[in-house]
């Protein structure tokens, strides 16, 4: 049901390690209703396909490098994630990258990852794209859920998030 809302969206899935520009990766990511909440500025939107992905062998999910603000995506995700999830996380490492252009600091090390405001911030657009596309808050819930995190730190976050825990 939530896959059907999405059939404009097409991950490369055999994308080889390597450097990539953004839409040859996330191939329609453009036609997103929520690329106006990513960056607001329609210039920057233009500069859309100017991001570059750099396919990583090994596991892991996504993350930008604070370095030159490449979107770092682990070949074995964007091979057997689901395609929501991939998805949701486009657009939340594309706040990122937005975020690293306007010199945020994205690891800063005052706040613990569920705390730190480039995060919320980018999980919140993340959600808003998951309840337009009809994902209930269970579902959103378990999105927001990480390996790197205690259940204390999820349920903080999905409450920063506007999704009501235990449902």
């Amino acid at each position: 049901m939530v896959e059907e809302g999405l059939r404009w969206f097409r991950p490369n899935r055999s994308a080889s390690e390597g450097r990539h520009g953004l839409l040859e990766v996330a191939t329609g990511l453009e036609k997103s209703p929520a690329i106006p909440r990513v960056f607001p500025v329609a210039s920057d939107r233009k500069r859309l396909g100017e991001v570059q992905v750099q396919v990583a062998e090994g596991p892991g999910y996504a993350y930008i490098d604070d370095d030159d603000g490449t979107l770092v995506l682990s070949r074995d995700y964007l091979a057997t994630g689901e395609k929501v999830s991939l998805y949701l996380d486009f657009l939340h490492e594309l706040c990122h990258v937005r975020q690293f252009r306007e010199g945020k600091e994205l690891y800063d090390k005052r706040f613990s990852y569920v705390d730190r405001p480039t995060e919320i911030e980018a999980y919140q657009v993340a959600v808003g794209e998951a309840r337009r596309l009809g994902m209930k808050d269970a579902q959103i819930f378990e999105y927001l859920h990480v390996e790197w995190v205690t259940k204390k730190e999820h349920q903080r976050l999905a409450r920063a998030c506007g999704v009501v825990v235990g449902r």
